[in-house]
Formats: structure tokens, C-alpha cells, sequence
């Protein structure tokens, strides 16, 4: 492989790394703005598998189901930095990219790509989001 191919596999890799190390405060809104994503034809690009993924969280965004989403279930005493609708549309967008199970997260959260089209600087790990469904209980009628 050639050496620039390694340096740049190298930088990415730890560009994730201090994205997935950063803060973890309560920004005051969901992580995923979904500001990441433009559509446009160019000679030097980043692409991901799943290319749809930003329009549709820009989908949910506009139409209101993120802030629906937000407003109820209240899950979560402190958002740190997650917000429900975090939580949820990750466990969406994991289905939508194929994921079928909880350990699928971990590569989307390693996507740089990805993180980018969702204008996410993180997403929830599979164990947080583990902890996020053992919130859940049933209620008998």
C-alpha cells in the first residue's frame, strides 16, 4: 500500500478517535443536526454505503419527529451529551444501513463519512445505546 494511502487511513482513524474522545456535555440539542450533508456532483468527494442517510435525517428534522421525539418518552435526566431522538434515530439509521444488531452501531460510529452526512461530531456507542432500551419497561393494561 502505498504511503500516502496509509497516512490518510492513518488521519481518519484518528480523527474518529478524538471525535469518540471529546466532551460529553449537554449541548442543548440533539448531537445529530444533520448539517453534515450537501448534494452536488464533484471530482473529489467523501461517500459513504448508505449516501441517503443525511436526507433523511433532514427528513426527520423538518417534518418535526425529532422534536417529537424529544418531547416524549423523558428518558433521560441529563442529556450528555445524547437527547432521546439521538438514541433513537440511531437505532433507525442502524436498521435503514443494514444493522441488526446493537454491535452494527459501532461501525456507523466509526464512519467518518457517515458522522459527516448526519452532522453528528458523535454518535451513542453500543452499550449506551444497550442502556437507552433497558430504560424501556412494559405496561400491563
Amino acid at each position: 500500500m502505498k504511503t500516502t494511502i496509509k497516512n490518510r487511513l492513518r488521519s481518519g482513524k484518528r480523527r474518529i478517535e478524538r471525535r469518540l474522545d471529546g466532551p460529553r456535555w449537554d449541548a442543548g440539542r440533539p448531537v445529530m443536526s444533520g448539517e453534515g450533508i450537501r448534494v452536488e456532483m464533484a471530482d473529489r468527494v467523501q461517500a459513504i454505503g448508505h449516501g441517503g442517510i443525511g436526507l433523511m435525517h433532514q427528513l426527520a428534522m423538518q417534518s418535526g419527529l425529532v422534536d417529537a421525539i424529544n418531547r416524549r418518552p423523558h428518558l433521560l435526566i441529563i442529556h450528555k451529551p445524547y437527547h432521546e431522538s439521538d438514541h433513537v434515530l440511531n437505532f433507525a439509521y442502524n436498521a435503514l444501513c443494514e444493522g441488526v444488531r446493537l454491535e452494527d452501531i459501532e461501525l456507523r460510529r466509526n464512519d467518518e463519512a457517515f458522522l459527516d452526512a448526519l452532522g453528528a461530531e458523535r454518535m451513542p456507542d453500543p452499550t449506551t445505546a444497550g442502556d437507552f432500551c433497558r430504560r424501556f419497561a412494559l405496561r400491563s393494561s
